[in-house]
């Protein structure tokens, strides 16, 4: 399975957090599967990926070429796909993968999170996007959901499933349907 993972290249406060990435970056190697992700060697990108190529895992970075060569190359990977822009690399990543983790991140993150939903509910799509809501990091965001749902502007739960560990992720993974206990 090819599972793209959105996070950021920053370095959160929370060593949990952190450790988190790592262990997914591992689990995912040690399942067999193929990490795509955002290509940076910094912040939770780094650690996750750093951690599955330990593992001996195949990992696809994919990167915008408006950073710099030092950046581009700095991390090692299975495979290196250069995009133009932001856009472009959602594109490849929704269109490469069968399955999408988040774990906590910034706008970045969130942008892609919606992203794959949008396509979801738009029926382009129909893969499963998880939250790993590590520590109730998620919950005003599905606070939200929950009111646009109350409010009647959300029709479904666009593939959005939300799971409290890297364990219970990885059990989502690997359920057939991919869609226990949706949002």
């Amino acid at each position: 399975m090819n599972i793209s993972v959105f996070c950021g290249a920053s370095l959160p406060h929370s060593e949990q957090i952190t450790e988190a990435a790592r262990q997914l970056g591992r689990a995912i190697a040690r399942g067999g599967h193929t990490l795509l992700y955002g290509g940076s060697n910094l912040g939770l990108m780094g650690a996750m990926s750093g951690a599955a190529l330990q593992e001996g895992g195949r990992v696809v970075g994919v990167i915008p070429t408006f950073f710099s060569d030092d950046i581009i190359h700095s991390q090692p990977v299975s495979e290196l796909v250069r995009v133009r822009t932001l856009a472009e690399r959602k594109e490849y990543l929704i269109a490469h993968s069968d399955a999408f983790v988040a774990l906590p991140g910034g706008i970045g993150t969130l942008d892609e999170v919606l992203e794959v939903m949008v396509a979801n509910q738009l029926h382009h799509l129909g893969k499963p996007m998880i939250l790993l809501n590590l520590g109730g990091y998620y919950n005003p965001f599905l606070a939200q959901l929950d009111a646009m749902r109350a409010e009647g502007l959300l029709r479904s739960t666009a593939g959005l499933v939300a799971a409290a560990s890297v364990e219970e992720c990885l059990n989502i993974l690997n359920t057939p349907s991919n869609q226990s206990n949706p949002i």
